[in-house]
């Protein structure tokens, strides 16, 4: 990467690492992510999140590494509506393979080669009996044995070793006030600790890029989509991720990611640039609409640049925007980006206003964000006692007379506004009678 290439992604970067300081995130990795070749750039990445001030609860599964010992030890595995019934050899076979698995990351974690990502990084993975189980029981019939589920969460002693900057290491065994030890789904898990501790993320990484429909990555879904898209999608796995993640959700998780292992870096792109790289599931989906406040101008600054560099724009300094900040409305993704902005201007000593500055983020173009600013607009126009609307344009003329609004000429304009035309820019100018 070039050194300016460089810098400007580092300074791209850096609203997030801002926002995700000192938040928990709780990443759930599944056994085949343990056995992926990309396993120690995963591990690598997520000592990056922590040295970066995010607290880590890292929870792996290993159905892949118990499936494998069982087979070592001359037994099947048994599975029932896709749960494994665990009988007492199955058991002790869930246990060395889990072990093993924890010792594996444990390991990855320790590295700290001169000239490796990982130098330097000191994590402290911290275990304990933080998780109490029960057993499933007997259900149609059938009796699951040491297949459990979770019981309790001492979430008190999990945040405890997070604020001493431990990272906490939890493997899918819960343990009974009896002392018996129980195999749990590692994604129940997870999401029920994420929900205990109110952790601001839970994140998935498996081998699936997402979830995909018609073979098409959904970037983000809300929560009343994924539970729809989970009553006509048959797949399996996918639906598995879809329903942790509305379960997640639907007690207090205000975001969970799908990512991929398979793809070297996913888990930063994720977390650090506006697309993302898998899936994200919110409790709501809406994009907000909003006025804007000074700490917006440097957004502002930054999505009309491009539009002021092609000329499509009249140029703003900071301290210009700064004093008519008052003025603008922006619609801001639920993850705090900005999408879209505009601004209402009444015009002195009339009933007119006028609509200037108008710009989406170019990823977005198409998603209805300009319509939407210029709905609220019109609203807040006649809020304001504002009869008619006027806009100067040399590119969008089209799109105004879409919505409703007429080409007049230069001497339709209110005096004030006259003398400041610039004939340079030859601007076309439009009016709406509100």
């Amino acid at each position: 990467m070039k050194l300016d290439s460089y810098v400007d992604f580092f300074r791209q970067t850096s609203p997030y690492i801002h926002k995700h300081r000192g938040k928990t995130f709780v990443i759930a990795l599944d056994g085949d992510t343990v056995t992926h070749a990309n396993f120690h750039r995963t591990i690598h990445d997520i000592a990056l999140l922590q040295s970066l001030g995010i607290r880590i609860v890292l929870v792996h599964g290993g159905r892949l590494q118990i499936d494998q010992r069982i087979a070592q030890s001359g037994e099947q595995s048994q599975f029932h509506n896709k749960l494994r019934v665990t009988n007492t050899t199955a058991m002790q076979s869930v246990k060395e393979a889990l072990g093993s698995t924890r010792w594996q990351i444990e390991a990855e974690l320790s590295t700290g080669l001169p000239n490796s990502p990982m130098h330097g990084a000191k994590i402290k993975a911290i275990g304990g009996n933080f998780i109490t189980a029960k057993p499933i029981g007997i259900l149609n019939g059938v009796d699951y044995q040491h297949t459990g589920e979770v019981r309790g969460i001492d979430d008190e002693s999990i945040q405890q070793q997070l604020q001493l900057g431990g990272l906490v290491l939890i493997s899918p065994i819960g343990f009974s006030p009896t002392g018996e030890a129980f195999n749990l789904s590692y994604q129940e898990l997870a999401a029920k600790t994420a929900i205990a501790i109110n952790a601001e993320k839970l994140i998935l990484v498996t081998e699936m890029a997402g979830i995909l429909e018609d073979k098409n990555l959904i970037r983000s879904l809300s929560m009343p989509e994924a539970k729809s898209l989970l009553k006509k999608s048959n797949n399996s796995a996918q639906n598995k991720l879809l329903d942790t993640a509305c379960s997640a959700c639907s007690e207090g998780v205000k975001r969970v990611h799908l990512v991929s292992c398979a793809e070297d870096g996913a888990l930063l792109t994720e977390l650090f640039t506006r697309n993302g790289s898998g899936t994200l599931v919110m409790q709501d989906h809406s994009d907000v609409i909003r006025a804007a406040g000074i700490d917006d101008v440097g957004g502002i600054l930054d999505l009309i640049a491009p539009l002021e560099e092609q000329q499509i724009l009249v140029k703003r300094s900071r301290e210009l925007l700064e004093t008519e900040i008052s003025q603008f409305t922006l619609v801001v993704h639920p993850e705090g980006n900005l999408l879209g902005c505009a601004a209402l201007y009444p015009i002195a000593d009339s009933n007119d206003g006028e609509i200037a500055c108008m710009a989406t983020d170019p990823e977005f173009l198409g998603q209805g964000i300009a319509s939407r600013l210029l709905e609220r607009l019109e609203a807040d126009a006649v809020k304001m006692g504002i009869k008619k609307l006027f806009v100067l344009t040399t590119q969008a003329a089209h799109w105004f007379l879409e919505k409703g609004f007429v080409e007049t000429e230069l001497k339709d304009l209110p005096q004030q506004k006259q003398s400041l035309y610039n004939y340079q820019r030859n601007s076309r100018i439009f009016s709406k009678i509100l």
